[in-house]
């Protein structure tokens, strides 16, 4: 099924992706990760989803910063920067944070509905 132009069966692919990742990782049972104990399974070489998802917000954010900056090097009259790679690094940023968007959408009506449900 698609909204718009975002795909949601990419974003559901992710989030099973997400899901599997910090399944490996974590034990069903275990008690959410405090600031130390994330560190030392960092230094372990375990990932967490908590890590997981702030290095791909980290990710959209850089390619946000790249566009912006490309865009502002066209502005100011660099040669070596073109209007169609300009306004296609724009178009990436933006599709990589509607995509960020959607997830959070998914994980926030997931979140709802875990917490909705009965003990």
């Amino acid at each position: 099924m698609s909204i718009g132009a975002i795909d949601t069966g990419r974003i559901e692919a992710m989030m099973a992706q997400l899901k599997a990742a910090a399944e490996r990782t974590s034990p069903a049972n275990a008690n959410p990760v405090s600031d130390s104990t994330l560190q030392t399974q960092q230094a372990a070489g375990s990932v967490g989803f908590q890590s997981v998802l702030k290095t791909s917000l980290d990710q959209v954010n850089q390619v946000q910063l790249q566009s912006q900056q490309l865009a502002q090097r066209f502005e100011m009259g660099d040669s070596t920067v073109s209007l169609s790679d300009a306004m296609i690094s724009l178009q990436k940023s933006s599709i990589a944070l509607q995509q960020t968007v959607q997830v959070r959408n998914k994980l926030v009506s997931a979140y709802q509905e875990i917490m909705a449900m009965g003990v």
